[in-house]
C-alpha cells in the first residue's frame, strides 16, 4: 500500500516542485529608465531648437513614427511613437548667425530590461544599432548615417 501511495503522489510532488522553481524567462526582469536618442546627420541650415524630421533616406524618422527597441534576439523591450525631432547644432563653436548647420535629434524616454545589445526599429525599416552613452544621463544612442 505504501508503494502505491508513493507512486500516486510522486507525480504531484514533482509537478509542485517544478512549478515552484518557475521558468526564468517568466520572472520579472529588472528594468531601468533611459532615453533613446537618434541623431540624423542631415546638415540642414536652420535655427537651433526648431522642430524637424529626417530627410532623404531617413524620412521615416518623424513625429508619430512607430518604433520598437529590440534586443539582439529580436524581442521587443519597448515601443511607442517618436516625438517631433529638434534641431541641434552640428558644430560646438558659435558661428554668430541665426541659422546654422544642424542635425535633427529625436529623444524618447523608455524603460528597458538590461541587455548586451539594443536596436531600434522605426516604422518597419531595418534595425539601427543603439549604443549606451551616459554623458548626458542614461541613454541609448544612434547616429545615422553612422
Amino acid at each position: 500500500m505504501r508503494r502505491l501511495l508513493a507512486v500516486l503522489t510522486l507525480p504531484s510532488l514533482l509537478t509542485a516542485a517544478l512549478t515552484a522553481c518557475g521558468d526564468p524567462d517568466d520572472a520579472e526582469e529588472a528594468r531601468a529608465a533611459t532615453t533613446v536618442r537618434v541623431l540624423v546627420r542631415d546638415i540642414n541650415i536652420r535655427p537651433v531648437g526648431v522642430e524637424c524630421a529626417g530627410t532623404g533616406p531617413y524620412t521615416h524618422l518623424h513625429n508619430r513614427s512607430p518604433f520598437q527597441v529590440i534586443d539582439a534576439a529580436g524581442r521587443t523591450l519597448a515601443q511607442g511613437a517618436l516625438p517631433a525631432g529638434r534641431s541641434v547644432p552640428t558644430f560646438e563653436e558659435d558661428l554668430e548667425v541665426e541659422r546654422v548647420p544642424t542635425y535633427c535629434e529625436f529623444a524618447v524616454p523608455v524603460t528597458v530590461a538590461d541587455r548586451d545589445a539594443y536596436r531600434l526599429v522605426v516604422d518597419g525599416h531595418p534595425p539601427i544599432a543603439l549604443t549606451p552613452n551616459d554623458t548626458e544621463g542614461p541613454a541609448l544612442v544612434a547616429v545615422v548615417p553612422s
